[in-house]
């Protein structure tokens, strides 16, 4: 690797750190904005999961823990999930399914499974804009596990990548998956992180909570009220690279929230900007004006696997598909030296 790549492959990992610092400082202007509640109504989580932070607030009841069983609970049900689907982590069920040989299978958890079925449909549901087999195009590029490109990909080296994917070489039996095509590699970061939020949310309902924000990584979970009973306000940030500021502050009710962008995850080789948003169509990083898709949908893993697919459509096709599946989205679009917004009919109704 050159010493400028190594470089910029150095900034790409700070970057990504930026991100989720800027998540928070909105998150927390999004909690101010919504008005204050009385310390023992509501309990407040904090901690690390999936190389990011989380942040929880939960309306307190009788049926509630304290807020150390609460925590101690909800990490251990996000560590089950790295060690289900990070590809991090080599002895994870999703890495013991890349490290297969060709016509095997391994035994994974019905949770595994029910993320690997979603990533199918939407392949099938965003004209195969978000592909969960993309993982040898994404490390090619130098955004998988290791990190390290150490030179501009030809098109040899895409074509050889893409012949190693294909959502038709995966299939389910059961909760066993098989891969049909020895280098198949699977990645789940495009809905995994929306599934955590949801893991999450479902601990807080079983506990019947009235009231709930849940964060992971600037993905969201809202439900019900403050203890005061007003709404959950939350920010959603305009897509500079330096950040900090709200492009927009919405009350999702209760609905999951998913944000994707291009404006941080990146790195530029000889003058040339390259996204971590890899079209799996044609192996390339997208390079078109969209710079981030905002959804909302009753499921966060669902609203994160859409809002990924979009970066790859583009401002128009997401348009469309948003009208068709009557999808609630936000995109903001670059326009020379500022943005304009657009906003699916479904999506207004949360404007404030």
């Amino acid at each position: 690797m050159s010493k400028t790549l190594a470089l910029k492959t150095a900034v790409l990992k700070t970057s990504v750190l930026k991100h989720s610092v800027n998540w928070l400082v909105l998150l927390g202007l999004a909690f101010f904005m919504s008005g204050c509640t009385k310390p023992d109504e509501v309990i407040s989580l904090a901690g690390s999961t999936m190389g990011t932070t989380y942040h929880i607030k939960v309306v307190s009841n009788k049926q509630m823990p304290t807020a150390q069983l609460l925590q101690a609970e909800i990490d251990l049900a996000l560590e089950l999930v790295n060690d289900q689907m990070s590809t991090y982590r080599p002895h994870s069920e999703l890495s013991r399914f890349n490290q297969l040989p060709l016509e095997q299978s391994v035994e994974v958890s019905p949770d595994t499974i029910k993320v690997v079925q979603e990533g199918i449909r939407l392949y099938d549901v965003t004209d195969k804009a978000l592909d969960i087999t993309l993982g040898p195009l994404v490390n090619l590029w130098g955004f998988g596990p290791d990190k390290r490109p150490t030179q501009v990909p030809t098109q040899a080296d895409i074509d050889a990548a893409k012949a190693k994917t294909g959502i038709h070489e995966l299939s389910i039996e059961g909760n066993r998956l098989s891969k049909h095509n020895a280098h198949l590699y699977v990645d789940l970061s495009s809905i995994a992180k929306g599934f955590g939020v949801d893991k999450v949310a479902s601990i807080l309902d079983k506990y019947q909570a009235s009231g709930y924000l849940v964060e992971i990584g600037g993905e969201l979970s809202i439900k019900g009220t403050k203890g005061d009973g007003s709404s959950w306000r939350v920010a959603i940030e305009k897509p500079t690279d330096d950040g900090m500021a709200v492009q927009q502050v919405i009350e999702p009710g209760t609905m999951a929230m998913a944000t994707s962008g291009d404006y941080r995850n990146y790195y530029e080789e000889d003058g040339q900007r390259f996204t971590h948003i890899i079209d799996p169509r044609t192996g390339l990083p997208v390079d078109h004006k969209l710079a981030s898709v905002t959804v909302l949908h009753k499921e966060c893993m669902t609203a994160d696997g859409f809002a990924t697919a979009m970066m790859v459509l583009g401002t128009e096709a997401s348009l469309e598909l948003a009208k068709k599946e009557h999808l609630a989205i936000m995109l903001i679009e670059k326009q020379g030296e500022g943005f304009k917004v657009y906003y699916s009919d479904a999506f207004k109704p949360f404007l404030k």
